[in-house]
């Protein structure tokens, strides 16, 4: 993975709770995607472990991640490598997973895209990585014009049967 910009590491503690953080660019580039998504999940998954999390989540986390990603180098900033997707990951200590990924585009109304359900969409090649980020993360919301989407994931704990 080409980089110019080293991820950046950073903890802390809000009034709520212990976080750790990672920032990190990429250039609009499909071929860099995968290797940051690797890494994303290796800074996850400790917390995930944490958890002892059984239901999924990490496979949540890693596809909505990988949607988001995908639509900011591919539709945000057209796999322009000369402009960059802006990644932030913060893993809360109480299970809390939010990432924000912003593009340098010229955004999106996401109110406006049709719906991948549709009968009409159901052959469409494209369309239904928005829909795929909101089945598997607790929130997704999207700012400046649809070049910010921000996500959360509450991890819940195993509860062992016995």
């Amino acid at each position: 993975m080409t980089q110019t910009h080293d991820p950046i590491l950073r903890s802390g503690v809000s009034r709520l709770s212990a976080f750790v953080e990672l920032h990190q660019s990429l250039a609009s580039r499909v071929a860099e995607i995968s290797p940051f998504i690797d890494q994303l999940m290796r800074f996850v998954k400790p917390l995930i472990d944490q958890f002892s999390t059984q239901d999924g989540s990490d496979i949540d986390i890693e596809i909505a991640a990988r949607e988001a990603i995908a639509n900011a180098v591919i539709h945000g900033n057209h796999e322009n490598p000369q402009k960059r997707v802006h990644i932030d990951c913060k893993c809360a200590m109480h299970g809390e997973v939010f990432i924000t990924v912003r593009d340098e585009g010229a955004g999106f109304d996401h109110r406006t895209l049709p719906d991948p359900t549709d009968p009409a969409n159901l052959l469409l090649t494209h369309g239904r990585g928005i829909s795929i980020m909101r089945a598997v993360m607790d929130e997704v919301g999207f700012e400046e014009n649809g070049r910010v989407v921000r996500m959360r994931k509450w991890l819940r704990r195993h509860v062992e049967q016995g």
